[in-house]
């Protein structure tokens, strides 16, 4: 989905994942320290939107998830997985209800495989599934942003912010109203500093909901059966995931970024040392400089300095090895 806010002075458009929306509008730190004081909004519009409607519909996915959403109050916001057969992350539900219809929105390129999974799994139960990426756009509004929502929209409330899903039509609209839109680079480096893993970005195709902090945010470890739960339990209960989630400060005299996959290995193995990780999102932060959230070996010491590429940085723990 193009963004009609593409048109707004300064659109920079964004490249792959996040196609379809603006990377930035002239200005990135500056639209990273609006966000941060709780002014303007984020263009979230290029992301899937699904919807469940029908009496069964908290029930029916309380089976499906990692989260325990059986008992969802209407309005309260949770996140939730989906998983394989052998416990790795297949997707990634923001989710809300509103009383009569549960409302996601996922990761661009996802919805059509969710869509197909949900449906197969519909059997008895008094359910419709529904994709309404067509017809409904979703905004983001930062922690503190006293903007209002538009009429019609449902509001997804969070620690870091207000996720708005709301008329496409209204996109516009909406804009002109809601203060100075940041790019989706503003946003994506305050979710690095957040420590808030993203799927396809922190994750790849062995990648399990322990190694990157899900756990209790987008898994409950108390709830009844779910496709993958035997994974999930077997690493609970021996507490070792083969890698974990480290945030990065990177060396601020490097010109380049390292990109996603860029090979991280022990600084003091030289340029020549076993790979222990690999970086997964990068970002130029308005405070803390190059930032980035990368995958390590469990093993690595927490306190190790390490090199991404022929970057030298220094960890902080997200999720103790």
């Amino acid at each position: 989905m193009k963004s009609p806010l593409l048109s707004l002075p300064g659109a920079v458009p964004a490249e792959g994942a996040d196609e379809g929306v603006a990377a930035h509008y002239g200005d990135l730190f500056r639209e990273q320290r609006a966000l941060a004081d709780g002014t303007g909004f984020v263009d979230l519009s290029h992301r899937g939107v699904v919807t469940v409607t029908g009496e069964d519909r908290l029930s029916w996915l309380h089976l499906l998830l990692t989260q325990h959403v059986s008992e969802l109050p209407p309005g309260q916001a949770t996140e939730a997985l989906i998983l394989s057969a052998n416990g790795h992350i297949e997707h990634a539900l923001y989710l809300v209800d509103d009383g009569t219809t549960v409302w996601a929105h996922v990761e661009p390129g996802t919805r059509e495989a969710l869509l197909a999974y949900l449906e197969s799994m519909k059997f008895f139960y008094k359910v419709e599934v529904a994709d309404r990426t067509a017809d409904t756009a979703v905004v983001h509004l930062p922690a503190g942003s006293i903007a209002g929502a538009p009429e019609g929209a449902v509001v997804r409330e969070t620690p870091y912010g207000r996720d708005l899903f709301l008329p496409r039509v209204g996109l516009e609209a909406f804009a002109a109203e809601a203060g100075p839109p940041a790019g989706i680079l503003a946003y994506e480096a305050l979710r690095v500093e957040q420590h808030r893993p993203r799927l396809g970005f922190e994750t790849d195709h062995r990648t399990i909901p322990h190694e990157l902090g899900w756990i209790g945010s987008a898994v409950h470890l108390q709830k009844g059966c779910y496709r993958g739960q035997e994974t999930v339990a077997r690493v609970q209960n021996l507490g070792k995931p083969p890698r974990r989630l480290v945030f990065l400060h990177l060396d601020g005299s490097e010109v380049h970024l390292p990109a996603a996959g860029t090979e991280i290995r022990l600084a003091d193995d030289g340029p020549d040392g076993r790979k222990v990780g690999f970086v997964t999102t990068s970002a130029r932060h308005h405070e803390l400089g190059p930032v980035a959230l990368a995958l390590v070996k469990r093993n690595v010491p927490v306190d190790a300095r390490l090199m991404a590429g022929d970057t030298a940085a220094a960890q902080e723990t997200v999720v103790a090895p």
